[in-house]
């Protein structure tokens, strides 16, 4: 198992968007291609604008799969056009794929 652990900064004032598009299609549409959500978070001590999200795969081949379907999905496409009208949400994202060590509760 492999866990990819995703952190968005966004745009000063764009957290109401960027969590009203997670809420309404991103999840929705995760759920369609398989994609599967260990959790999401916000920051309660620390930087205020970033959303936390943390996905679990069965190996690498899985989630270029379903990551490039995802990508690829014309839904996808419209929405994250149309949430971004009014300019880009997310300022930077930073992404790792996490492997679990040996004595990991997670495996």
């Amino acid at each position: 198992m492999l866990y990819e652990l995703r952190t968005y900064e966004m745009v000063p004032g764009k957290m109401p968007d960027i969590n009203n598009r997670f809420a309404n299609v991103t999840t929705k549409l995760f759920e369609k291609h398989g994609i599967r959500v260990v959790g999401f978070w916000t920051p309660l001590v620390g930087t205020s604008n970033q959303l936390i999200y943390m996905l679990a795969w069965d190996s690498l081949a899985e989630r270029e799969k379903k990551w490039d379907a995802f990508q690829s999905d014309p839904a996808w496409i419209s929405a994250r056009a149309a949430s971004e009208e009014a300019g880009p949400i997310v300022a930077r994202a930073i992404n790792s794929i996490l492997m679990p060590t040996p004595y990991s509760p997670m495996k």
